[in-house]
């Protein structure tokens, strides 16, 4: 199911153990069922109503605050969706505590960097965010100081490794003279900081603008907004 994109993982398990699922036109409720790898899967309308009311935020985080998982001295990102900073809240639905029930973020943004942070209930966009077969592309606009020649902007595109994995292709040009404009489609942990000292750059400021076909645009610093049905990543 996660594969084919209906659902998260965790989702499929408990909309199988609810009886949310269908198979060749018959619902199945018991964990570990073996089926036709050609089988019609499909979600019950009790599973789509589910993922329906389900929200997707797009927040600008500033500097200071961790994505996921607290750490001493900073607060996760999370504790800046509320009512009193929501940007679109003259257009769209208004904030409840409800949307915060399992609302957590489809990929890292570090605790010094800025720009646009996910945060979802649907586990099947968080899947398609941050899967190891993700295909999403993230850009940023990084701040440097330092040189670096065309043999190193070479390698920034292709050729470096991080932890004994070679790094994906990469997109990496010149904005002016001391930004660079970085377009990945992966996530490692603090990558492109990384990325730039094996090229003897250092990274004063790093700010995410997109993911996929969704811009920060004029979201300001701190507020967030619901993504729109009209969006798409």
């Amino acid at each position: 199911m996660a594969e084919r994109g209906l659902c998260s993982r965790r989702e499929a398990d408990g909309f199988i153990e609810r009886g949310w699922v269908i198979v060749n036109g018959q619902r199945v409720s018991e964990l570990g069922t073996r089926i036709d790898p050609a089988a019609d899967v499909a979600l019950a309308p009790e599973a789509q109503w589910r993922q329906s009311t389900q929200v997707t935020i797009l927040l600008h985080k500033p500097v200071g605050y961790v994505s996921g998982q607290p750490e001493p001295g900073y607060e996760p990102a999370v504790t800046l969706i509320g009512a009193d900073n929501q940007f679109d809240r003259a257009s769209a639905q208004r904030f409840h505590p409800a949307h915060l029930k399992g609302l957590a973020p489809a990929g890292r943004l570090d605790i010094d960097s800025t720009g646009l942070l996910v945060l979802t209930q649907n586990g099947r966009i968080a899947r398609q965010l941050i899967g190891d077969d993700s295909k999403i592309e993230k850009e940023y606009i990084v701040r440097v100081e330092g040189e670096l020649d065309d043999e190193g902007l070479a390698l920034l595109e292709h050729g470096l490794e991080l932890d004994g994995r070679k790094l994906r292709p990469a997109k990496v040009e010149w904005i002016n003279d001391r930004q660079l404009r970085f377009v990945l489609r992966e996530g490692r942990k603090r990558q492109i900081r990384r990325m730039c000292e094996l090229v003897g750059l250092k990274v004063v400021g790093l700010k995410r603008t997109r993911i996929g076909r969704v811009k920060l645009a004029d979201l300001p610093l701190g507020q967030w907004r619901f993504l729109r049905e009209d969006e798409q990543f």
